[in-house]
């Protein structure tokens, strides 16, 4: 008589085609959303040494990025400016001017690709001298409700430029009710909100700030008093809860490794599309490592990805979107 178990796990990792049958979670180009770092004046690209293999672009060529993005069939893109320090000011003036960088780039894409998928961030912090998201006091505390004035008028600039999907990354109290109340009143109906609404004071965030040029503004100083702290999971519950409730279309939950029990708790409670941002320290961690051969890039990359499909997020936006799109085009990408 065998004393063998009647139950093998094993059997149905056996062979390939029986691992793809039963796979729980799959990586799609659907899934991927291309941040991406524009810079003004007539220059191509520019690298960013704290991001190997990230580029800034240029202003020039963004609609030819676009196309090639477009062709791996990635949705859209998200765009952050690096805006010249002679356009910084204490109060962020230039977040709204309708003439401004992101304007500029997001109706060259429009005409060129009117489809296409167009995320733009609102948040003061690239347009202040100061490196913040909102508008600061004397004391250097950042106000709440006089900055969501601003972000209004930052939301409507994009809105009326053509981006079909706005994401307030700022975390002030109230944002998401005062734009959407905005865009309602301004005929902007369809435009989307994807509100950051889990945005933890992370460290993970210093290669991002190198490449839209806010580090030096912010110096010493932090965003505790308006992230969430890393700790907290049941404020970022609230967080979400308050967003969807003043028209939020889409949540997201940044950074995106670290917290994957938090993406996995807004998808279970809430059961809306979650999206997931894995940041700018998550991805320079992977790049630096696999660049220096201690760990197998494609392999840990969509281990990365996949990881946040199976806690609940719908899209991913990710500095390896292309690079993954690329891979799948080319069906190189299953384990």
């Amino acid at each position: 008589m065998s004393h063998y178990p009647t139950i093998r796990h094993r059997r149905l990792r056996r062979d390939e085609f029986s691992r793809r049958l039963v796979r729980e979670n799959v990586l799609t180009c659907n899934d991927l959303i291309q941040p991406l770092f524009v810079f003004e004046g007539s220059g191509d690209f520019e690298s960013i040494p704290t991001m190997p293999g990230v580029q800034r672009i240029g202003e020039s060529v963004i609609v030819e990025k676009i196309g090639h993005l477009k062709s791996l069939q990635i949705p859209a893109v998200a765009l952050f400016p690096v805006v010249p320090e002679k356009h910084k000011t204490f109060g962020a003036e230039a977040a709204w001017n309708p003439e401004g960088l992101i304007p500029r780039v997001v109706r060259s894409i429009r005409q060129a690709y009117p489809d296409y998928g167009i995320i733009t961030d609102v948040a003061l912090d690239p347009y202040t001298t100061h490196g913040q998201d909102g508008l600061i006091d004397d004391t250097g505390y950042v106000m709440n409700d006089e900055t969501l004035d601003a972000l209004v008028l930052q939301a409507l600039t994009h809105a009326s430029a053509g981006a079909q999907m706005i994401a307030p990354s700022d975390m002030m109290d109230g944002r998401i009710g005062a734009i959407r109340n905005a865009l309602e009143l301004n005929g902007y109906t369809n435009t989307r909100i994807l509100a950051y609404a889990v945005k933890y004071a992370s460290a993970f965030f210093n290669p991002f700030r190198e490449a839209v040029g806010s580090a030096k503004g912010l110096g010493s100083s932090n965003k505790t008093s308006y992230q969430i702290d890393p700790a907290n999971t049941n404020e970022a519950l609230r967080e979400v809860e308050l967003d969807l409730a003043e028209g939020a279309d889409i949540v997201m939950v940044k950074p995106g490794m670290p917290y994957l029990d938090v993406i996995q708790r807004v998808k279970k409670q809430f059961k809306v599309p979650v999206f997931a941002y894995q940041v700018s320290g998550e991805y320079s961690m992977l790049a630096a490592a696999s660049d220096n051969g201690w760990l197998d890039r494609k392999a840990v990359v969509i281990e990365a990805l996949v990881g946040f499909k199976r806690a609940g997020a719908d899209a991913i936006l990710t500095y390896f979107a292309e690079e993954v799109a690329e891979w799948i085009q080319d069906k190189k990408f299953l384990p």
